[in-house]
Formats: structure tokens, sequence, C-alpha cells
């Protein structure tokens, strides 16, 4: 499971940097709105207004502010995002996949678009590198805020309905079809155990390596600016980096 270790990483990184956690709510308080707006505000009756909720909880987001957002989303006029996403190349033919929730189109699109010109790349067709990528449920439990057996925790995985477990260094990762994804991590909040992230994500069937410095700096620029980016939900791509990179 070549680079599967890396997103304990990216959950430890997001956990640390991500504006600290500004950023990171409000991109969740837009995936409210337009979850809300898709499928009412009962999460009950709404499972991707539950998906959503179950992010905002892997990111400490307290539960009274999760409420005001789907308050908000359900009474409210608010800007009506449209979900767009874009597909293109890094350095070295690395692929990159950008979801972005925006009010304007035009200006996401221009913004994207220099991201990856800014860092030598390239927007691509839709569909030009989607099939690199898995889409998966991903569950990764700190090692630090999880004393429970590894066997034990697996055995309420795989019983949930998990297709995958894997023990690193500093956490437990669980990786599940998108559509059972709600249930297995149901399955583990109902046994209390602590979630760092939660979410279905896109995973690469491959890695690519980059070994010179100019392409390694060319793809750290592209992803910085598509990170500062407003109308930037998440950034998927197939670069093996570095856990040194990780935290830059």
């Amino acid at each position: 499971m070549s680079g599967h270790s890396k997103f304990a990483n990216i959950a430890h990184k997001k956990a640390a940097n991500d504006a600290a956690k500004g950023k990171i709510f409000t991109r969740i308080g837009k995936e409210i709105m337009v979850a809300v707006k898709e499928g009412g505000p009962d999460v009950n009756n709404n499972s991707k207004l539950r998906t959503v909720v179950a992010k905002a909880k892997a990111n400490n987001m307290p539960n009274d502010t999760i409420e005001r957002a789907i308050k908000k989303a359900a009474g409210s006029d608010a800007s009506n995002y449209e979900s767009v996403v874009y597909e293109g190349y890094g350095p070295s033919g690395s692929a990159i996949i950008v979801e972005a929730l925006t009010d304007n189109r035009n200006r996401a699109a221009s913004n994207i678009r220099s991201a990856f010109t800014k860092g030598g790349g390239s927007i691509g067709t839709p569909g030009c590198v989607s099939f690199m990528f898995d889409d998966k449920g991903l569950i990764i439990v700190s090692k630090e805020e999880c004393d429970m057996d590894a066997d034990d925790l697996m055995m309420i995985a795989l019983d949930a309905g998990a297709d995958d477990f894997s023990e690193e260094d500093d956490s437990f990762e669980i990786t599940t079809a998108p559509d059972d994804f709600e249930t297995v991590r149901q399955a583990l909040e109902e046994q209390k155990i602590p979630m760092a992230s939660a979410e279905v994500t896109k995973i690469p069937q491959n890695y690519v390596e980059l070994t010179s410095e100019e392409d390694i700096k060319k793809m750290n620029r592209i992803l910085m600016l598509l990170d500062e980016d407003d109308d930037v939900q998440n950034v998927y791509h197939n670069w093996d980096a570095p856990a040194e990179d990780d935290e830059e």
C-alpha cells in the first residue's frame, strides 16, 4: 500500500497548521450550507449533512458552532454556492484534482488556473487525471488519543464494513467504500473512538516522486496558492511528498 501512511501526516498537518482552525471551519461551514440546501437541516434524514458534521467533529469544531451553521444555512438566502472540479498537472506529470465551492465560477476558474500556471503546471480537461484516483472513505485514529488494542479496533472497523485497516507509527488508518463510510464512522463513534480525521476522499492509485528541487518548489507553490484560495475546498494529488515537505 505505497504511500498509505502519508494520510496521517496530512491529517496532523491540517490540525496543526491550517490557519489555526479558522480556515477549516470556514470551509466546513460552506459544505454545511450546501448539504442543508440539498437535503434539509435534519442530520438524521440527510446523509450528506451527516458526513459533513462528522468531518466537522473530527476537526474539533464545537457542537454549538455546527448547530449555528446548520440553522444559518436553513434560514438564510446566503450566496448560492456551486460545486466545481478542476483537474490538471503539476511538475513531472503529477496529477492534481481541485474541488471548489464558489459563488463566482469565473473568479474560481481564473484563480485556480493562475495557481497552476505560477507553479509550472496546467489545467487539463475534465477526466484527464481523475481516473488515477479512487474514491474512498478514510478514517484516521491517532494512537495518542486512542488506547484501544489494535486488534479490537480492527475488528470493530471490519465488522462494520471497512475495506482495510492498517497500523502506522502514530495512527491507525481505516479505508472504506464511499457508501460504507457513514456506517463504519458511526460504529466507531458509538464505541467512543476519537477520530483525527473522517471523510470521503480521493486516494491515488500510484504516486509520483519529484526528484529535482525545482519541481518540488513548483509543486509546493501550486499547493500553497490553492490552499490560500477561499473558493478551494479540497486538493488531491499523487505527489509522494516526504514527511518533512508535508510540514512546510
